[in-house]
């Protein structure tokens, strides 16, 4: 059923009838648009003085008619139904132009054009009331002259010699001819990676490639990275529109499902370049997010995820105005009741209460099994460091254990501890964490603070870096900051250098002059031995300069007591 759409504030009961009769109507599907249909929409939008366009289907049926105004049409928002993978939309907009002008396409059309991948865009030029040509434009696999889309020579409606079924679909299969052959698994998402930034490109590039390894965690195949310098991050589509264009095309010829965006979006921006691509947009907090929730495996682990979850989606909840029904009425509920949306806001917050609950009891039991390992005064060190350094693989070579460590980012989540002795009879309890990685979203550091008490409880860390990750210092930088907003750089601190078998003989030796920690690969258990005696010699220390400060306390009571008896 074709719907009547746009500006039709002020317009008579006799002109709405008129559209509704136009949208009745059915053309030829080789046409762009009949002969007796230009007819009629030359004549209501001469009548009205406002621009009127119609969303024809591949069959010739016309599916919406949209008023717009007298310089101006928006097309609204459509389905997604024939528009995934290369395809076109299996639409065409055909709309009209009063008052002449330079160019029957304007830019705003190829807009449109291009990210709602119509199969078409008419314009229909007017005279004295009547049709007079039709200037048409469609997009193109490759580029020609600097452009995306090619018009076709401007025609008479009724004087439309070629098929219009036929140039769409041979559009089509060079798209499909044009794309690489990638061997993508069925069901896997296909993404582009776009990045914005104000500032340097290197450390555009650098975050882009994080983004990379992030992507690989969680399953998505990269087509094709984007990075924009601007001046200034666009409100609405944090990109400009000639850039975003230009992401639409590349889509299509890609094959893409995906916008992945390297910077955290508002709820109006993901809106806004949804709406106008039609491809699925998130942004690397929900990235990091849905890696976390397909691989959290204890209890907690899950509870703590759905929470950043709940939390992150509760701001960007919203639905379409025709979902906003009142859901209550009638014999003693007599008023405005609630909207589906205030009911959907309440049960995440119902959740997100229950949640916080459950983790409360959680974290209690997590308390007192560290309050049991006090008692039985066994010094505790964790690991810390940049997600995918290799702690768990530390933590597997040093304890004998079998722990999952991969080479992605976040391979593990869930906290683990395992019993060490240390070579001169001495046991201590390591503890493996959670990875940092930098711009971590804050609902996740807020739902991960009961597992990060543990490294509270730690007599020693050892920060294990990357080393031959070439953006290892900036690394440092990242997990350095993060200890010092968690309040946790009071505890002391080893640096371990991993995978220095990785680095060229020279670089080994410069960092070993440096003396600021240790050099291992967490693979070979022969080169663990510095790190052992190291990190013993710190807790001896440390624990003498607690036995020193605790005598110094029981002498300053002993003073006291006696100075009282005096009295």
């Amino acid at each position: 059923m074709a719907t009547v759409t746009g500006n039709t504030n002020g317009l008579k009961p006799k002109q709405l009838r008129d559209l509704e009769r136009l949208a009745q109507k059915k053309g030829a599907p080789d046409e762009i648009v009949g002969r007796e249909t230009a007819r009629a929409l030359a004549a209501i939008s001469t009548e009205l003085n406002r621009r009127v366009g119609l969303l024809i289907h591949r069959s010739g049926q016309i599916e919406t008619v949209i008023v717009g105004d007298y310089d101006r049409i928006t097309i609204p928002a459509l389905a997604n139904v024939g528009a995934s993978g290369g395809r076109l939309r299996g639409l065409r907009c055909v709309h009209t132009l009063l008052g002449g002008g330079t160019t029957a396409i304007s830019e705003e059309d190829v807009m449109d054009l291009a990210c709602l991948r119509l199969d078409l865009m008419a314009v229909l030029t007017i005279r004295d009331g009547l049709p007079d040509l039709l200037h048409a434009a469609h997009l193109i696999p490759l580029q020609v002259d600097g452009r995306d889309w090619a018009a076709l020579a401007p025609v008479h409606p009724a004087n439309q010699s070629q098929s219009c079924i036929e140039l769409i679909e041979a559009l089509e299969e060079e798209f499909v001819r044009e794309r690489p052959v990638r061997e993508v698994d069925k069901g896997k998402d296909r993404a582009i990676l776009v990045s914005v930034t104000t500032g340097g490109r290197g450390e555009a590039e650098d975050s882009m490639a994080e983004l990379v390894e992030l992507a690989r965690s969680a399953g998505v195949e990269v087509l094709a990275q984007v990075i924009q310098r601007r001046k200034h991050i666009h409100p609405r589509f944090i990109l400009g529109r000639g850039k975003l264009v230009e992401i639409v095309l590349m889509s299509l010829r890609l094959g893409a499902n995906l916008l992945l965006f390297d910077q955290e979006l508002s709820p109006s921006q993901i809106r806004s370049v949804t709406d106008h691509t039609d491809l699925r947009v998130i942004d690397r907090t929900q990235l990091i997010l849905d890696i976390f929730a397909s691989r959290a495996r204890s209890r907690e682990g899950k509870l703590q995820i759905e929470m950043a979850q709940l939390k992150y989606l509760l701001p960007k909840l919203t639905t379409r105005d025709d979902a906003l029904s009142r859901l209550t009425g009638g014999i003693g509920a007599r008023g405005p009741g609630e909207t589906r949306l205030e009911i959907d806001k309440r049960r995440i917050n119902d959740r997100i209460t229950r949640l916080g609950k459950e983790l409360k009891a959680v974290g209690a039991q997590r308390y007192h099994r560290r309050s049991r390992r006090r008692k039985r005064d066994v010094p505790v060190i964790s690991l810390v460091g940049y997600t995918n350094a290799g702690k768990s693989t530390l933590l597997n070579t040093l304890t004998k254990s079998e722990i999952q460590a991969e080479d992605l980012l976040f391979a593990t989540l869930d906290p683990t501890s395992r019993r060490l002795r240390f070579p001169e009879d001495m046991e201590v309890i390591i503890t493996d964490t959670v990875g940092f990685i930098r711009n971590l979203p804050a609902e996740l550091l807020k739902a991960f603070e009961s597992t990060l008490e543990e490294l509270f409880e730690a007599d020693l860390l050892l920060h294990v870096i990357d080393v031959a990750n070439p953006a290892w210092r900036q690394q440092v930088e990242v997990v350095e900051g993060l200890l010092a907003e968690l309040e946790l750089d009071a505890i002391p601190c080893l640096k371990v250098f991993n995978k220095m078998d990785r680095l060229p003989p020279e670089e080994q030796l410069q960092l070993a002059l440096t003396g600021e920690g240790v050099g291992i690969s967490a693979l070979d258990a022969g080169t663990l031995e510095p790190l052992l005696a190291r990190a013993q010699d710190m807790l001896r220390r440390d624990a003498l300069a607690g036995d020193a400060w605790s005598d110094q306390e029981q002498d300053g009571d002993s003073e006291g007591e006696g100075e009282e008896e005096t009295d």
